[in-house]
């Protein structure tokens, strides 16, 4: 946890929050379940991304809420101790929600491993979990170097990303071939809930912006602008990523190359480096 700035100054106004959030979404999650969720819900993939971002902005309402009300650099663990005092339910609740954590992590590990492999000739599970463990054992060393160096860290990663899913984006819509966005055969409602179950663990992360209302100048205003914007971009960017993709690659791609789809998309447009480079 985080020491109070020493000099009074409140370091996150409206943009930083933003930045903060939209950072902590866009990871990994993306490049997991674009795939698998396409491989789902079809073409109607965008509708999954689209209730995601939804059902992120009401938790995200709920959240900054409690925020407001309950100002901690604790976040959610706070908001447990709040309504449930500190006993067996928070610490139950605070215990299955560091685990959900973990596995989280684990799975972002794993997409990283998955996509790391298409450099190497060889994508054996072996493989790709040692690369899994080679990402973790890299974030666990930054984070052991200090807050400081996490910050540059973290700024450069997003930066990044951010850029890169950007250029993909606006490039690969150029080159969409309309008709493999055509719904022959619509999946049922059921199909489409399936997908949402995915596609809202790419929103995974909004709540950090509640972490930092200590850390506002004015708490009562910006945690909640900050949590709709940062949800908003990164909705229109999924949806926008998930009409890239599936006019790009044929249904039959997607599925086959579920694990690394959005690098795969990369290929019509920038061809074998597009690929490298979203697979980085």
């Amino acid at each position: 946890m985080s020491e109070p700035d020493p000099s009074g100054t409140k370091a996150f106004g409206l943009w930083s929050a933003v930045f903060l959030g939209v950072g902590s979404m866009v990871g990994a999650g993306i490049f997991i379940v674009i795939g698998e969720a396409g491989a789902i819900a079809g073409n109607l993939v965008s509708v999954s991304f689209l209730l995601g971002g939804a059902i992120a902005l009401v938790c995200g309402y709920s959240l900054s809420r409690l925020a407001i009300r309950y100002p901690s650099r604790g976040g959610i663990i706070e908001y447990l101790v709040q309504g449930y005092g500190e006993g067996f339910l928070s610490g139950t609740f605070g215990i299955v929600f560091y685990f959900a954590q973990l596995v989280s992590i684990g799975a972002v590990a794993k997409s990283f491993g998955t996509y790391a492999a298409t450099w190497s000739t060889t994508t054996a599970s072996g493989h790709i979990d040692l690369l899994a463990l080679g990402i973790l054992g890299f974030f666990v060393a930054i984070n052991l170097a200090g807050a400081a160096v996490v910050a540059r860290a973290e700024n450069l990663i997003v930066v990044f990303k951010l850029a890169a899913l950007a250029l993909f984006t606006i490039v690969a819509l150029l080159y969409i071939d309309p008709s493999r966005l055509s719904i022959e055969e619509a999946p049922g409602a059921l199909d489409i809930l399936s997908a949402l179950g995915l596609t809202f663990f790419a929103y995974q992360g909004f709540s950090v912006i509640t972490n930092a209302v200590e850390d506002m100048a004015s708490p009562g205003r910006t945690v909640l602008r900050a949590m709709f914007l940062s949800i908003g971009l990164v909705g229109v960017l999924y949806v926008a990523v998930s009409i890239a993709v599936f006019g790009n690659l044929p249904l039959q791609e997607i599925i086959r190359d579920r694990d690394f789809a959005l690098a795969e998309a990369a290929r019509p447009a920038f061809g074998d480096w597009g690929f490298r480079i979203i697979a980085a």
